[in-house]
């Protein structure tokens, strides 16, 4: 019986060699397993190769038909480059045969020139230099007159034609612009039922009128206008309640001197109610806390007074808006903006009353009324009289230039209104021919006289247009100026 060492030794023997054998087995497994991963890889490696083969050699038979269609192409290109060459070439020859006889005619024509000309200067006694010179002078003279004649009848066709359209333009505007006043006025008309109510209005030994001017302020004034009579005044508030009050009067049909002061009364007394709410609607308009009740009824008497078809109270409130927009575009207070805009112009409800400009005038009352220092130097200083101490003088001005641009020219100084009719007057005299020139009718007419021998009447039309082209050119005028060229002939002869 082996010994147990030697059954240790040979199970020791086996176990180290099926250890070998199982070590060597799993090895062998891996490597099979790798090598079947690379032919899979090697399989599809090959597969896409020969894609990107098959590909390469698509592109290739496309790239090489392209090639040759453009080939085809190019040649049939040649070939017509060939047949234009060829036809270029036999036009060219024509080309130079035609050159070589117009040569030729040119040549043929200067000598028969030369010899016709030659004839005619001994015919005519006269050179060609000195023919030519009389014939641009005769065509010259004949082209001037026709010339006239022509823009005579473009202009007059330019008149007829211009007046249709001016007459459209105007109505236009005259129905677009919808301002209740063109100017400011004085006056106001009251329309009757028939002249018998002028009477009654006098009334016996005329105390009717005297009782109503006495208890309005106002002026009656009655003439010859049929069915109407005339109220005069300065202010405005008092002609508003005299119209209403004698519109209320004729209605009625009782006028005497109690009557008229009970309607008097009871007018002004709705006025004064009227123009509080106003100045209420206006405050609120603008945005602004209520001031004194002073100021908002002074701003209501703004609401009736115009300037330039522009009502006073809505450009008051137009400036606040502007101001308020132009305070806040700058960071600044907006509020007190907007009030120094709405107060601006509160001096032309009492300027007719107290002497002073419009600014000072409102910007006196606004300090007596609790307004504020800032407010009554914007108010002071929007037209300049006073020096600005705030921003919001600057913001006022700006914003009232912006709205002020109402219809109708400003007044301008007596030195610049007589240095334009001087002006007027040298343009027209620079002008050769011109004997004088007169700028009347304020400067929106110039007349010309012309010397009748320098100046035909042809030549007077043209003198017209071009002086006022030079005045439209060179001066700055409101409205239009008319020229008018007077060209005056007399004959006179003696009898002996």
């Amino acid at each position: 019986m082996p010994t147990e060492a030697f059954i240790v030794a040979v199970t020791g023997v086996v176990g180290g060699i099926l250890g070998g054998l199982w070590l060597f087995w799993t090895k062998e497994r891996a490597l099979r397993e790798q090598l079947s991963v690379r032919e899979r890889e090697l399989s599809e490696w090959a597969s896409r190769e020969e894609q990107s083969a098959r590909d390469r050699q698509r592109r290739m038979d496309e790239t090489e038909a392209r090639l040759t269609e453009r080939e085809s192409a190019v040649t049939r290109q040649m070939d017509r480059f060939g047949e234009l060459e060829t036809d270029l070439r036999r036009r060219a020859e024509h080309l130079e045969q035609a050159q070589r006889e117009t040569t030729e005619a040119q040549t043929v024509a200067q000598q028969m020139g030369s010899a016709f000309r030659d004839r005619m200067e001994a015919l005519s006694g006269m050179t060609s230099a000195e023919a030519r010179n009389e014939l641009i002078r005769v065509v010259e003279a004949e082209s001037a007159t026709e010339a006239a004649d022509i823009e005579r009848r473009m202009v007059q066709q330019a008149q007829g034609r211009a007046e249709a359209e001016a007459r459209r333009i105007l109505a236009t505007a005259i129905q677009r612009y919808a301002g209740q006043h063109t100017f400011e006025t004085t006056t106001s008309t009251v329309m009757l039922p028939g002249d018998d109510m002028k009477g009654r209005i006098i009334g016996r030994d005329g105390r009717n009128i005297r009782a109503f001017e006495a208890a309005t302020g106002v002026t009656v004034l009655v003439d010859d206008t049929p069915n109407a009579v005339v109220l005069s005044g300065f202010d405005p508030v008092r002609r508003e309640a005299a119209r209403l009050a004698m519109e209320r009067l004729v209605l009625d049909g009782r006028i005497h001197p109690a009557r008229i002061e009970e309607v008097v009364g009871a007018v002004t007394r709705e006025m004064d109610d009227y123009i509080l709410k106003k100045g209420e609607e206006a405050v609120f308009a603008a945005a602004v806390s209520l001031p004194a009740p002073e100021v908002v009824r002074l701003l209501g008497r703004l609401h009736f007074r115009y300037s330039y078809s522009q009502n006073v109270l809505q450009h008051s409130v137009e400036v606040a808006h502007l101001c308020g927009l132009m305070a806040s575009e700058l960071g600044d207070d907006a509020a007190m903006a907007r009030r120094a805009g709405l107060m601006h112009d509160i001096g032309k409800a009492q300027s007719h009353e107290v002497e002073g400009p419009h600014a000072l005038v409102g910007a006196d009352f606004l300090k007596r009324h609790g307004e504020g220092a800032v407010i009554v130097n914007a108010v002071a200083s929007h037209h300049q009289e006073v020096p600005h101490e705030n921003i919001f003088g600057i913001l006022v001005s700006a914003a009232d230039a912006i709205s002020a641009s109402r219809p109708g020219s400003r007044s301008e100084g007596m030195a610049t209104y007589l240095q334009r009719l001087q002006n007027l007057e040298q343009i027209a005299m620079d002008h050769a021919g011109v004997e004088k020139a007169f700028a009347v009718q304020a400067g929106r007419e110039l007349r010309v006289i012309v010397r009748p021998e320098s100046v035909s009447d042809e030549e007077g039309v043209r003198l017209a247009r071009e002086i006022a082209r030079r005045v439209e050119d060179e001066l700055v005028y409101p409205g239009q100026i008319r020229v008018t060229v007077i060209r005056e002939t007399r004959c006179v002869e003696f009898a002996k």
